[in-house]
């Protein structure tokens, strides 16, 4: 079933030209990994997806989704990784896209936060301060965190990094039960073209516009993937 398309999408972002003329589909269960230089417009996309950013052409159709139906894991910065709040309060957090004017969190939204925390081993960590954590457990509470809002798709911002080989091979797996074994749709950007091929059933390479777009296997053939695969700068 399709999730959402891209329908020959151009946007702008600080007066350049970062996605021109994308078309691209979603279906449900896909793994769709977004690969790219720098600059190839991957997090322009991203925003268009969310609709933090408007179209300058085309448009996003979401299908049988809405756009506040996307659990969203963005790239963490400094500020971010401080904030003083307990896991629980962070994870709680993310069922607020879908309470509209409801102030207070249910007992169903308390059900839910412990369900996935749970679900990610992170249950000891629920009165832990988010600020202490390390950088594995504080990606942990963030799926937790994306996965309140929504099971259907989740779109993940680099979601390893910053992470030590031994945290990203773990976030890495538990992405990828997610899908496989409870049918979470995911778009994940990536500068870990190793990584991306490994875990995506697809692979969305821009350069502003599509490079490839289809099943992995096919990607792994092209000169696309070889010149990202031979140490050029992705990102």
């Amino acid at each position: 079933m399709n999730l959402l398309s891209c329908r020959d999408l151009c946007m702008h972002y600080d007066s350049i030209n970062a996605v021109c003329h994308v078309d691209f589909s979603v279906e449900e269960g896909d793994y769709l990994c977004v690969v790219g230089e720098n600059g190839s417009g991957k997090s322009t996309l991203m925003k268009g997806l969310l609709g933090l950013l408007p179209p300058s052409h085309g448009q996003v159709v979401f299908t049988s989704l809405a756009q506040n139906e996307i659990g969203y894991l963005p790239q963490q910065t400094r500020v971010q990784r401080d904030f003083p709040a307990s896991c629980l309060e962070v994870v709680l957090s993310g069922c607020l896209s879908r309470k509209g004017l409801t102030p207070f969190y249910t007992k169903k939204d308390k059900a839910r936060a412990d369900e996935m925390m749970a679900l990610l081993g992170i249950s000891n960590l629920k009165k832990r301060s988010y600020r202490e954590l390390s950088g594995g457990q504080q990606q942990r509470v963030l799926l937790a965190r994306a996965l309140c809002a929504t099971e259907k798709l989740l779109l993940l911002d680099e979601p390893a990094a910053g992470l030590d080989p031994v945290a990203t091979a773990e976030l890495y797996q538990i992405i990828r039960d997610l899908n496989r074994k409870r049918g979470v749709t995911v778009i994940m950007v990536s500068h870990d073209i190793k990584n991306a091929v490994e875990y995506g059933t697809k692979i969305l390479h821009m350069a502003t516009h599509v490079v490839f777009f289809g099943k992995t296997e096919d990607y792994i053939k092209t000169p696309a993937y070889a010149h990202l695969l031979g140490g050029v700068s992705h990102g």
